[in-house]
């Protein structure tokens, strides 16, 4: 029987139409190369790859968002919420491709922080608390971190 492939993602639809796919090993591929495509090399730019979880907000303050965005992406979930993505939230607030000293956000996907040159752990924290607290100020949500903080 033929695989059930998932391609209502992004760009998935699109470019796996475009290389013609059929297998789950070409769909493979081309999220590999979408990724490829939005992500810095971690050879060249230690980074930690997706820095914060997309959040749930419930339908109340969604509302309140959409009244100013209507072009705000979001995903129902289950109960009350709705998911909306972290990386569209931290763009709005002025923060996609940011840099301050040597961290920064990348510029294609404003979900990845960047260490450019030497950064310390606490540099990085900074500037990540900095993002949470314009996107709290900005759109009334809090964000979380997706990496471990030691």
């Amino acid at each position: 029987s033929k695989p059930d492939l998932q391609l209502d993602y992004g760009m998935v639809k699109k470019e796996f139409t475009k290389a013609k796919g059929s297998t789950p090993q070409d769909l493979r591929k081309v999220i590999i190369a979408i990724r490829s495509a939005k992500l810095p090399d971690p050879e060249q730019y230690g980074n930690a790859g997706s820095f914060f979880k997309n959040p749930l907000v419930d339908r109340t303050i969604f509302s309140c968002i959409r009244v100013e965005y209507p072009d705000v992406p979001f995903y129902p979930d289950a109960g009350n919420q709705m998911k909306i993505p972290a990386a569209w939230l931290i763009e709005k607030s002025g923060w996609k491709g940011k840099r301050i000293g040597n961290v920064g956000t990348w510029p294609s996907q404003p979900l990845v922080l960047v260490n450019y040159d030497g950064a310390t752990g606490q540099e990085i924290y900074d500037f990540s608390q900095k993002i949470l607290e314009d996107v709290d100020r900005i759109f009334g949500v809090i964000l979380e971190r997706e990496v471990n903080v030691i």
